[in-house]
Protein backbone atom coordinates (compact mmCIF):
# COMPACT_ATOMS: atom_id res chain seq x y z
CA UNK A 1 0.00 0.00 0.00
CA UNK A 2 1.45 3.16 -0.71
CA UNK A 3 0.91 6.49 0.92
CA UNK A 4 -1.60 8.10 -0.61
CA UNK A 5 -3.73 4.74 -0.35
CA UNK A 6 -2.93 4.63 3.63
CA UNK A 7 -3.59 8.61 3.53
CA UNK A 8 -7.18 8.05 1.63
CA UNK A 9 -8.71 5.43 3.69
CA UNK A 10 -7.77 6.39 7.19
CA UNK A 11 -8.92 10.13 6.46
CA UNK A 12 -11.87 8.57 5.54
CA UNK A 13 -11.89 6.69 8.52
CA UNK A 14 -11.36 9.38 11.22
CA UNK A 15 -14.13 11.66 9.19
CA UNK A 16 -16.38 9.49 10.04
CA UNK A 17 -16.20 10.99 13.85
CA UNK A 18 -18.84 13.30 15.30
CA UNK A 19 -17.12 16.16 16.90
CA UNK A 20 -19.63 18.96 16.98
CA UNK A 21 -19.71 18.55 20.81
CA UNK A 22 -16.16 18.72 21.31
CA UNK A 23 -15.25 22.59 22.77
CA UNK A 24 -11.53 22.21 22.73
CA UNK A 25 -9.25 22.53 20.31
CA UNK A 26 -7.39 19.63 19.65
CA UNK A 27 -4.26 18.62 16.95
CA UNK A 28 -2.73 15.23 16.75
CA UNK A 29 0.15 14.62 14.30
CA UNK A 30 0.59 10.65 13.25
CA UNK A 31 3.55 9.50 11.91
CA UNK A 32 3.64 6.08 9.95
CA UNK A 33 6.39 3.81 10.24
CA UNK A 34 7.55 0.75 7.11
CA UNK A 35 4.89 0.33 4.21
CA UNK A 36 3.56 3.54 3.20
CA UNK A 37 5.47 5.63 5.52
CA UNK A 38 4.40 9.11 5.65
CA UNK A 39 2.90 11.86 8.16
CA UNK A 40 -0.48 13.49 8.19
CA UNK A 41 -2.47 15.55 10.94
CA UNK A 42 -6.04 15.24 12.35
CA UNK A 43 -7.18 18.52 14.18
CA UNK A 44 -10.41 19.69 15.66
CA UNK A 45 -10.95 22.88 15.88
CA UNK A 46 -14.40 24.68 16.93
CA UNK A 47 -16.46 21.61 16.19
CA UNK A 48 -15.09 20.83 12.62
CA UNK A 49 -13.06 17.82 11.67
CA UNK A 50 -9.73 18.07 9.37
CA UNK A 51 -7.63 15.39 8.22
CA UNK A 52 -4.63 16.67 5.96
CA UNK A 53 -1.33 15.23 4.85
CA UNK A 54 1.02 17.42 6.05
CA UNK A 55 3.00 17.70 9.27
CA UNK A 56 1.27 19.82 12.21
CA UNK A 57 4.40 21.47 14.16
CA UNK A 58 2.01 23.32 17.17
CA UNK A 59 0.50 20.02 17.54
CA UNK A 60 -0.88 18.57 21.16
CA UNK A 61 -0.01 15.03 20.72
CA UNK A 62 2.35 13.17 18.11
CA UNK A 63 1.54 9.03 17.29
CA UNK A 64 3.95 7.19 15.84
CA UNK A 65 2.89 3.57 14.47
CA UNK A 66 2.94 1.14 11.50
CA UNK A 67 0.13 1.85 8.88
CA UNK A 68 -1.37 -1.03 10.20
CA UNK A 69 -1.84 -0.34 13.74
CA UNK A 70 -3.04 2.93 13.19
CA UNK A 71 -5.38 1.91 10.82
CA UNK A 72 -6.93 -0.93 13.46
CA UNK A 73 -7.18 2.62 15.70
CA UNK A 74 -8.80 4.36 13.00
CA UNK A 75 -11.30 2.01 12.20
CA UNK A 76 -12.18 0.74 16.01
CA UNK A 77 -10.63 -2.44 15.78
CA UNK A 78 -7.37 -1.69 18.02
CA UNK A 79 -7.97 0.26 21.16
CA UNK A 80 -5.18 2.81 21.28
CA UNK A 81 -4.30 2.73 24.83
CA UNK A 82 -3.92 -1.33 24.53
CA UNK A 83 -1.61 -0.46 21.23
CA UNK A 84 0.68 2.09 23.81
CA UNK A 85 0.80 -0.81 26.53
CA UNK A 86 1.56 -3.46 23.66
CA UNK A 87 4.47 -0.95 22.07
CA UNK A 88 2.62 -0.88 18.49
CA UNK A 89 2.09 2.81 19.22
CA UNK A 90 4.32 5.66 20.41
CA UNK A 91 2.85 8.74 21.88
CA UNK A 92 4.79 11.73 22.61
CA UNK A 93 3.21 15.41 23.83
CA UNK A 94 0.18 16.16 26.25
CA UNK A 95 -1.01 12.99 27.27
CA UNK A 96 -4.60 14.29 28.52
CA UNK A 97 -5.33 15.37 25.05
CA UNK A 98 -3.39 12.07 23.45
CA UNK A 99 -6.62 9.97 25.10
CA UNK A 100 -8.82 12.11 23.57
CA UNK A 101 -8.03 10.32 20.27
CA UNK A 102 -10.04 7.31 22.05
CA UNK A 103 -13.46 9.51 22.45
CA UNK A 104 -12.96 10.43 18.85
CA UNK A 105 -12.64 7.46 17.71
CA UNK A 106 -15.86 6.44 19.63
CA UNK A 107 -17.55 9.04 18.65
CA UNK A 108 -18.36 6.88 15.21
CA UNK A 109 -20.00 3.97 16.83
CA UNK A 110 -21.72 6.44 18.61
CA UNK A 111 -22.63 8.83 15.35
CA UNK A 112 -23.83 5.80 13.36
CA UNK A 113 -25.50 4.23 15.95
CA UNK A 114 -27.81 7.70 16.05
CA UNK A 115 -28.13 6.76 11.86
CA UNK A 116 -25.36 8.50 10.32
CA UNK A 117 -23.22 12.18 11.07
CA UNK A 118 -24.88 15.28 12.09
Amino acid sequence: MTYAEFFAQVKGQFMEADVSDVTEHLAYQFNITGEAEGIFYVEVKEGKLYVEPYEYFDRDAMFTAKAETLMKIASGEQDPILAVTLQKLKVEGNIDKALKLKDLIESKKKSAKKGGKK
